[in-house]
């Protein structure tokens, strides 16, 4: 039975000593190749160790572009408000400079007749 712990401790020392000269290998390997090969060959390999250990980082939308949509949506609703209520103002219906406005605007609505339609209409 003693024989038989004596070849266990004898295992486990050769594993132990395995396990430290793999790691005095890597180790030394590595001092090496950072000492005696060229700095262009090394760079990359420094990158992706740098990288690995890095999580990717997604840049969000900057706040201003979405505060900018957010004034262009309030500027168009706007727009179609003054549009809609010159439409429904009575007092249009008289003014053909307004009436041929709208009907352009109705029929091709572009900045040029929503901007007229804003000069003609009250």
């Amino acid at each position: 039975m003693s024989d038989r712990s004596f070849s266990l401790f004898k295992l486990s020392i050769a594993v132990a000593c395995g396990l430290w000269l793999g790691f005095i290998a890597i180790v030394l390997s590595v001092w090496l190749a950072s000492r005696y090969l060229p700095e262009q060959t090394v760079a990359p390999v420094a990158r992706v160790v740098q990288q690995l250990g890095k999580p990717e980082v997604v840049a969000p939308e900057p706040p201003n572009r979405m505060f900018e949509q957010y004034q262009e949506n309030l500027r168009k609703q706007e727009q179609q408000q003054t549009l809609d209520q010159a439409r429904n103002n009575p007092r249009n219906l008289s003014n053909p400079k307004c009436q041929f406005w709208l009907q352009q605007d109705q029929n091709a609505p572009n900045d040029k007749s929503r901007a007229n339609v804003l000069q003609f209409c009250d």
